[in-house]
């Protein structure tokens, strides 16, 4: 076979250099809520997590500074509209339990457009949560241990 034209002749060296860093996985981001509270508010304190409910599982529960009962889902992704839906399910499903207002708040790194507009309408709420932070709040514990057990056994 012969070519009447060549337009183009390349020979190169392929390489990919990008690379994949997952921060932090939903689990952990809820390993660090528990660690830290403070990174869904001010004066949450954490009662306990991953409890069944009719929907699903609530991944946080708790209760705010002023003594109402929280409910947390957690997202590692851009939370859209069914995270918002599910929540919802999850704070109808607690109320039905524990008799009493409940508040109802969706951590994730950002929302999707329109989001915004859907929990207000829910009566939810949306907290930024940073996987990168959550990473860093969990590397920190785990080197606190390690010194402690170094430290136990000298």
């Amino acid at each position: 076979m012969y070519f009447n034209n060549i337009y183009l002749l390349l020979a190169m060296k392929l390489q990919d250099t990008g690379g994949f860093s997952l921060h932090a996985s939903e689990e952990d981001m809820q390993k660090a809520v528990l660690l830290k509270p403070s990174l869904i508010e001010e004066g949450f304190k954490p009662i306990s997590y991953e409890k069944k409910v009719e929907p699903g599982f609530v991944d946080v529960y708790g209760i705010d500074k002023e003594g109402k009962f929280v409910v947390v889902e957690i997202k590692r992704k851009i939370a859209g509209r069914n995270a918002a839906l599910q929540l919802s399910k999850y704070v109808k499903a607690v109320q039905g339990i524990v008799n009493r207002e409940v508040r109802g708040i969706l951590a994730a790194p950002n929302i999707a457009k329109g989001t915004q507009r859907l929990l207000v309408t829910l009566g939810l709420t949306f907290k930024p949560l940073d996987p990168r932070k959550c990473a860093e709040i969990l590397q920190k514990s785990q080197t606190r241990k390690l010194a402690d057990f170094f430290e136990s056994k000298k």
